[in-house]
């Protein structure tokens, strides 16, 4: 079975957040730049839910894990 390769809309899908660029861009703005001594699942505004998802693609779904690397990469940026 080839992998599946998703889209950062569809975690943001997932997660329960808005989906479109706006609100994609809007949600990483307001949560950058996330500390560095944080893990991304760690993060003080997901919802239990939420950093459970993200911990479960990171451990157990490589299809999962490089959008979530993306996502994690996002929100270490600094704010423009």
């Amino acid at each position: 079975m080839s992998p599946h390769y998703h889209q950062f809309c569809e975690l943001f899908e997932q997660l329960g957040l808005p989906s479109d660029v706006k609100g994609i861009a809007a949600f990483i703005q307001s949560h950058t730049p996330l500390n560095p001594a944080t893990r991304l699942e760690d993060a003080g505004f997901w919802t239990p839910a939420q950093a459970a998802l993200l911990r479960e693609h990171l451990q157990a779904d490589a299809d999962w894990s490089a959008v979530v690397d993306q996502l994690n990469l996002a929100l270490r940026e600094p704010p423009r």
